[in-house]
């Protein structure tokens, strides 16, 4: 060592520490790497993310290389510092442990903090090349590295932990997890998709009562009524599908299908007898199923349409498979002017909706905050409120929102105002 000039080894010191960064840095590079990507780029054919995700099956080995050649070469860098530091100053204690500091200084700062910061930026960048020197070393070094990890499982057997096989494959992403993921794809994502794919998550919270067509808005066919009448519902229906009872909306008989009907001599023989002749059995759907269990009912009987019972059997509403589909990607134009209009903006910036609105429409379409754990229209909630069937005038506060009642009729509220929200 006494015949090797001072200036190799410094150069040596400098190899050294470069080495010691090349393995800080694929550590944190290999960890940092996303895990549901490395098996994209993997099935793809990427030979770098397939090295990758080899060495990634079993981390105890890719650790046990990675700290095994890490700790080598810092401990001679710093047995270099030594000799140098003889061969400088002396054996002087001072100059020793300046030296010490000093190698100290240059393994953090360039060999270990530095190179873990670029990993972590730039896990793909650095993780894939990487991995074509980490394989050849894991099996150059397997033997060393096998019995290094023999007592670090007699260590983890003795506490009682059990390390995963497999941290490519071992987590299973919950559903806010995914929500996290997609709201944070914003950038790769269209708005609308992400909006679309929100609302997917949201399906199993929301029930069929908060997606219906209420009972009060039903438009159907009373059977008994006269052919003239009978023709005249279905010539104007908005509905390619209209329920049939019989006297009260409760005695639903069957569906009809308006297509069938028209085909009758082209409309002239439309009566009860040839009506009940097309009918469909009824479908129905009890209150509080959630709408993505619904929307695996529909597709398993075949259906687009049902009636929304409550536990007595009582009619409380109408469902379609469009009504689904809109909570999914939005309302679509085709809507029938009973339901297109609900909201109107007015002059003074107050805006004037029809009592029998969704809370969750206002919510979703005005940027509203109105409690849905509750009445899920907007009549009922105020009613709710006010323990009463208020007079039209009558101006209240609902969860901050000032409102005024415009119209009530037939025990119902048909139109509020809504004010501006107050300001805390």
């Amino acid at each position: 060592m006494d015949e090797i000039p001072v200036s190799t080894l410094l150069i040596s010191l400098v190899v050294l520490l470069v080495v010691s960064a090349f393995f800080s840095i694929s550590e944190t590079s290999m960890m940092a790497l996303n895990r549901y990507r490395l098996r994209h780029l993997t099935k793809t054919g990427h030979r770098g993310a397939r090295l990758a995700s080899q060495l990634l099956a079993r981390t105890d080995r890719l650790l046990g290389v990675v700290l095994l050649g890490n700790n080598l070469v810092n401990a001679a860098a710093a047995a270099l510092v030594t000799v140098i530091t003889f061969r400088l100053f002396g054996e002087s204690e001072l100059a020793l442990t300046l030296g010490t500091l000093a190698v100290t200084f240059f393994i953090l700062v360039f060999s270990e903090i530095s190179p873990k910061v670029m990993g972590a930026s730039y896990p793909e960048r650095i993780a894939f090349p990487a991995s074509y020197v980490l394989t050849p070393l894991l099996k150059l070094t397997y033997p060393i590295v096998w019995f290094v990890n023999l007592f670090v499982r007699l260590l983890l057997w003795a506490l009682r932990l059990k390390p995963q096989a497999s941290q490519t494959h071992s987590h299973t992403l919950t559903k806010e997890e995914l929500r996290t993921l997609v709201l944070e794809g914003g950038k790769f994502l269209p708005q609308k998709h992400q909006n679309m794919l929100l609302n997917l998550f949201d399906l199993e919270s929301i029930t069929v009562e908060d997606a219906m067509t209420p009972r009060s808005e039903i438009e159907a066919v009373d059977i008994e009524s006269a052919p003239d009448e009978i023709r005249r519902q279905i010539a104007l229906s908005n509905h390619t599908r209209l329920p049939v009872y019989s006297e009260r909306l409760d005695d639903i008989i069957g569906i009809v299908h308006v297509r069938k009907v028209l085909n009758l001599s082209e409309g002239e023989n439309i009566n009860a007898r040839t009506l009940t002749e097309v009918l469909r059995e009824p479908y129905f759907i009890p209150m509080g199923t959630p709408l993505l269990t619904q929307l695996q009912n529909f597709q398993e009987q075949q259906d687009r349409m049902g009636l929304v019972v409550d536990e007595y059997g009582e009619l409380k509403g109408l469902l379609t498979l469009e009504d689904i589909l809109e909570e999914i990607i939005g309302e679509f134009p085709s809507r029938s002017p009973l339901q297109s209009a609900r909201f109107r903006r007015m002059a003074d910036g107050s805006i004037v909706v029809e009592g029998a609105t969704l809370l969750r429409d206002m919510n979703r379409k005005l940027g509203y905050k109105f409690p849905l754990d509750g009445p899920k229209t907007l009549n009922g909630l105020i009613l709710e409120h006010f323990q009463d069937i208020p007079d039209p005038g009558t101006s209240l506060k609902v969860a901050g929102y000032p409102l005024e009642v415009l119209q009530t009729q037939d025990r119902v509220i048909k139109s509020v105002r809504m004010l501006a929200p107050d300001k805390d």
